[in-house]
């Protein structure tokens, strides 16, 4: 499969708006980006909650040029449709960081120049000094990062957006996997995407779900892929939310 192009052509437009039989055109492109970068992969993985998942999703892997502009691009086209208002963008350490940068630059391809900044793990003690790297944070900062696991990152970066004077706006995310959250080896009744809604107060905003990722598996016409299917749906049904 051949990797979509991405740049001011890819951008200019608008992303294209959920159909009306609930599927997601701009989700189903990103599912099918990711499945042939290599991001998106299928067979017998540990989660970190020590679930055996049958896909993994690792945004390490956008490790080119093309493969980071490009899923820059659907950030941007998502962010574009307008879910959440915001005046900067913010990338947690260390995944973070290349994806609020890139992300930057496509909507600025876009017609849309917003500052960004991004967190060192540790202060340094020279220079500028501190932990944040960057635009000053101020107005509504949106934090960008690749999935939500436990929504440990998250209420860091919400610290650091609320200890510089700025207002966290919300999160967004490339892949939603809508599954429970665990804490020592306890499954919680809801997501880590639910929590960050429900118990932070933030949007969370998903360029594609696990949802999006079956019906691709499903109707995307490649018997290689659709053996995979099950498998997932089995796990959707036993872990999802």
């Amino acid at each position: 499969m051949t990797l979509p192009e991405t740049g001011a052509a890819s951008t200019a437009a608008t992303s294209t708006p959920p159909e009306a039989d609930g599927g997601d055109a701009l989700a189903r492109e990103f599912v099918g980006f990711a499945v042939a970068a290599g991001v998106l992969r299928f067979g017998q993985f540990r989660t970190k909650a020590g679930r055996d998942s049958p896909y993994f999703f690792n945004a390490g892997l956008f490790d080119d040029g093309h493969k980071l502009g490009s899923a820059a691009a659907f950030y941007a086209r998502r962010l574009l449709q307008g879910p959440v208002p915001f005046d900067m963008l913010f990338g947690p350490a260390y995944k973070g960081i290349p994806l609020a940068a890139a992300v930057a630059i496509e909507l600025s391809r876009a017609g849309r120049n917003v500052p960004f900044s991004y967190n060192r793990k540790e202060a340094k003690d020279h220079g500028e000094g501190g932990v944040l790297v960057g635009a000053p944070m101020k107005g509504r900062v949106l934090i960008v990062d690749d999935v939500i696991s436990a929504g440990t990152s998250v209420r860091e970066s919400i610290a650091m957006i609320r200890g510089a004077g700025a207002e966290p706006a919300g999160v967004v995310i490339a892949l939603d996997r809508q599954e429970k959250a665990a804490e020592n080896g306890v499954d919680l009744p809801g997501s880590a995407a639910q929590y960050i809604t429900q118990d932070l107060g933030l949007p969370v905003v998903a360029i594609a779900t696990l949802n999006d990722l079956l019906q691709y598996l499903s109707q995307g016409g490649d018997p290689a892929l659709a053996q995979h299917a099950p498998a997932v749906q089995a796990y959707r049904a036993r872990y999802g939310v």
